[in-house]
Order: structure tokens, then C-alpha cells, then sequence
């Protein structure tokens, strides 16, 4: 079985140099992956195609066609069959065998190609081929502007080949051929399915996950990134870079106006980025952001929030809806991981600026200490995606309580300003006040001997904090969820 491999429609339109550098990454791309598969698949190419000749008889034939269907950069994938030009008779004959059974009751047009010298031209083949298959068949007829189904030939000097089956490929450039980026990736369905479009568009990027809610948030992350990078980006090295954000959010919501909490979170992201950046050979950072999906998303906010970067960034889902993002995690497989990803919501204000103005965002930052950030950067772990997995423990499981023993107490970890809006309030248990974001350092300075249940509103919060306690150590941690 060999398979024919057109490149996408905009690889074929590049001048020559460019499109010769493309097909080569294109080559190589597709080779790196199918070796995989086995190391007998050969991936030959030329200008305007690549060929994959691959044995018969393993059951190779539906895995190579299911990665060639997520490589970006191809158009179309055929199957097709290859035969020695004996002459226009014999290809009829071949025509015949392999298109007869698929005709009855259809119309049908025969399209042939051809390259070399021949004693034919290609009109004169198509006829005579045609004219076979209308006799030895059902078919409806021939129908040259609109057929139901195409029998496509093509002749290269003295081969010939009968294309069968056609498959979609993905489109875009072939990864690798264009430049580096850096993905700021939460696991939810806006920024994975931005990492896949740009992946797609032939940009390698790199994953870039600021941790603000602990080991449970990060698993999930890591595993959707995983996912992705494995099913259309393998072709090329990339990695997993966690920074931890938790001080940062602390030093947010001491120094910075609670209205600007949101705007002020996104340019420390991007300025930890653009620094991460220069490591890691990318040229430009990639977001989730659509326009007014939030607050921090109008046109206004974001030009304040990137002000902060030095890089470019770009934002491919910045027109769409939320149904249409929906509808290409659906497609592309990242919709479970989205749909199960924890929200962390920490960092949302009562009543954010929509319209923020850069000096007085500038203001905000300015009493922040800097030096928090430089330790988050500092901090940060970077994994080869490779190697992911090996290094991911999934974190255990915390107990969730409906009703705390007397002795238990309870730990609200909201913001204090939610607290005062609805305060938690229970008659035979010791209730202690301490932020989220203060939470990893006050809890070494209480009483090992005692239980304690994290509380917030929805329990996303405190569940992501005990599971991150728990993992380092403190097995008197549980939630506290009461009965809606």
C-alpha cells in the first residue's frame, strides 16, 4: 500500500525557497512519527508531494492514516495503488477492478495526470478509461462538473497509479517551519484549543502553566498538555515550564487596588513570560483571550495588559464564542480535560475595572515588591514534554465533610473581602480566618495535634489547597462541603 500526501493549499503557493524548506519539514515530520509505528515505513517526497510506502500485511494501514490525519501542513492523504504502465488498455482493466463495485448508481468523472513521455495525452486516457468503466459497470452515467465520485489517475513515466481512498489532513504549515512560541496554558478550553490552533499554523511552542492553585490544578494541566502535544505536535521537542504564582497573588491583593487585581495578574504573567522566553528560543506569546468574554478582556484592558510584554502576542481566538471554542475542543479532544479542569477563581474582584488606565495600573504595581516575581520566575521547573508524564503523580484524594466533629476547625480560605460579605458562621467549632494565599505559611505554625476542614464558596479552592497539603504531608487536612 503506498499513500500520496498533497501539502496544504498554502504551502503550494510559497515561492520556491520557501516552499522547498517547507516540504523538507514536512518530510521529516512525517517520517519522525511513522518510524514510530515501524522502521520499514519508507517517506519519500518531491516537490509538490510525499510519498509513504509502507509493508503489507501488518494491519499498519488505519494507525498511519490516523497520524497523517493530525500532521499540520497536509491537505489530503490517498490511498493508492502503483502498477508498471503496460498501456491504456491495462489501466482501464485496473480502473475497472478497483472503481466498479463504487459506481453503481453514481456518476463519475476519470482524471488523469500526467508526467513524462507518452504516446497518449491525458484526454485521450481519460476517455478510453471512462468509456470502460461506463460499460463494465452500473454507474449512472458521466457527469465532468459535478461527478459523485472521481477516479483519479496518475501517470509518471512508466508507472501508473489508481488513487482509492481520500482523507482530510489538517491543513496549516508543517510544524517547526515557521518560529518558537510560548502557550500560557490553564488547562480550560480557551487556551488549549489556542495552543492547537497555532500548532496547527506550524508554530512549535513551548507550554507555560502558572500555578495558582496547587498539585490538583497542575496534574490536569499537565495531562491535557500532554494529550496535545502528543496528537499533533510529537514531530518536535517542546516543554512544560510550571511557575509558582501563589505569591504573586498574595503580593496582588496586598498592594493593588481590588479593581485592578485581574488586569494587574495578567501583565505579571506576561512579564514572567517574555523573561522565560529569551530561554527558550521563543519569539512570541500565545493567550486564550476572546474579546469581552471577561472583564479583563475588553479591547481597553488588554491594551493595558500588553503594555507589560516586550514580546508579541497573539490571541487566535480573539473573535470567537465561546460555543465555536466549545465546538473545536470537541474535535480536537481537549473538551473532557477543559470540562473537568478545576476553575480557579481567586483572583476576581467584586467589581473589576473594565476601562483601566494604564498610569494607575503602573501606580498599582509600583508598591508591589519585585522581588516576589523574580522568585516565582526563579522557581520555576521546566520538564521536557517527553518526559511529562514520568514525572506527573497524581495527587491523592481529600476527604470531604458534610458535618465537622466538634473538635474539627474550619479554615475559611477566602479572600477577606468575601468573607465579609457572607460570613461563615457555626455554633460548636472554631472557625480560623486565613486567605488562600497565605495558607502554605500559616499552617506550619498551628497545632499538628488537630484536624482541619478548608472552606470556600464553591470548594474549588479549598479542594485544590488540601490536596496540595496533603501531598506535602499534612494528612490532617479534609474539606469542608456542606449540603447545598
Amino acid at each position: 500500500m503506498k499513500l500520496l500526501i498533497r501539502p496544504a493549499a498554502e504551502v503550494a503557493i510559497k515561492s520556491k525557497p520557501v516552499r522547498r524548506q517547507q516540504m523538507r519539514h514536512l518530510r521529516q515530520n512525517v517520517r519522525k512519527i511513522l518510524i514510530r509505528l515501524d522502521p520499514e515505513i519508507v517517506v519519500e517526497g518531491s516537490w509538490d508531494r510525499v510519498n509513504v510506502d509502507f509493508p503489507d500485511g501488518r494491519g499498519l494501514a488505519g494507525a498511519v492514516i490516523d497520524e497523517l490525519t493530525r500532521i499540520p501542513g497536509i491537505s489530503s492523504i490517498q490511498e493508492i495503488a502503483v502498477f508498471p504502465l503496460v498501456s491504456v488498455d491495462d489501466v482501464a482493466e485496473k480502473a475497472i477492478a478497483a472503481f466498479a463495485d463504487r459506481l453503481e448508481g453514481k456518476t463519475f468523472a476519470v482524471r488523469v495526470k500526467r508526467q513524462g513521455q507518452h504516446e497518449f495525452r491525458s484526454l485521450d486516457m481519460e476517455r478510453s478509461v471512462g468509456a470502460a468503466l461506463l460499460m463494465n459497470s452500473n454507474a449512472a452515467g458521466v457527469n465532468l462538473k459535478a461527478p459523485e465520485v472521481e477516479v483519479r489517475i496518475g501517470v509518471q513515466d512508466n508507472q501508473f497509479h489508481i488513487a482509492h481512498r481520500k482523507h482530510r489532513g489538517l491543513g496549516g504549515f508543517p510544524l517547526g517551519s515557521v518560529e518558537n512560541v510560548m502557550t500560557l496554558i490553564s488547562g480550560g478550553y480557551d487556551s488549549t484549543v489556542a495552543a492547537y490552533l497555532m500548532m496547527r499554523r506550524g508554530l512549535r511552542t513551548h507550554f507555560l502553566f502558572f500555578n495558582l492553585g496547587g498539585t490538583a490544578h497542575e496534574v490536569g494541566v499537565r495531562q491535557v498538555v500532554h494529550y496535545l502535544w502528543e496528537r499533533y505536535g510529537s514531530s518536535h521537542n517542546a516543554k512544560f515550564i510550571s511557575v509558582p504564582f501563589d505569591g504573586v497573588i498574595a503580593e496582588i491583593m496586598k498592594s493593588v487596588n481590588h479593581r485592578h487585581w485581574g488586569v494587574v495578574l495578567k501583565r505579571q504573567m506576561l512579564k514572567a513570560a517574555c523573561e522565560i522566553s529569551q530561554t527558550n528560543n521563543a519569539n512570541g506569546l500565545v493567550t486564550g483571550d476572546a474579546v469581552a468574554q471577561v472583564s479583563s478582556q475588553t479591547l481597553t484592558n488588554l491594551n493595558v495588559v500588553d503594555r507589560a510584554s516586550d514580546e508579541v502576542v497573539l490571541r487566535p481566538l480573539i473573535s470567537m464564542d465561546k460555543e465555536t471554542i466549545i465546538g473545536i475542543a470537541k474535535e480536537i479532544g481537549t473538551e473532557p480535560f477543559a470540562r473537568t479542569m478545576p476553575e480557579y477563581c481567586g483572583v476576581i474582584s467584586q467589581k473589576p475595572a473594565t476601562r483601566a488606565k494604564l498610569h494607575r495600573v503602573e501606580e498599582d504595581e509600583a508598591q508591589m515588591d519585585p522581588e516576589v516575581l523574580a522568585r516565582a520566575i526563579e522557581t520555576r521547573e521546566e520538564t521536557p514534554l517527553t518526559k511529562l508524564m514520568d514525572t506527573t503523580v497524581t495527587p491523592e484524594e481529600v476527604e470531604l465533610v458534610q458535618t465537622p466533629g466538634v473538635d474539627d476547625v474550619i479554615i475559611d480560605v477566602r479572600h477577606p473581602s468575601e468573607g465579609e460579605q457572607s460570613p461563615l458562621t457555626l455554633t460548636n467549632n472554631e472557625i480560623l480566618q486565613i486567605p488562600f494565599y497565605e495558607l502554605n505559611q500559616k499552617i506550619e505554625e498551628l497545632p499538628a495535634n488537630r484536624q482541619y476542614l478548608l472552606y470556600c464558596d464553591r470548594g474549588t479552592m479549598s479542594r485544590m489547597h488540601a490536596v496540595h497539603l496533603k501531598a506535602e504531608g499534612h494528612d490532617n487536612i479534609k474539606v469542608y462541603a456542606p449540603a447545598s
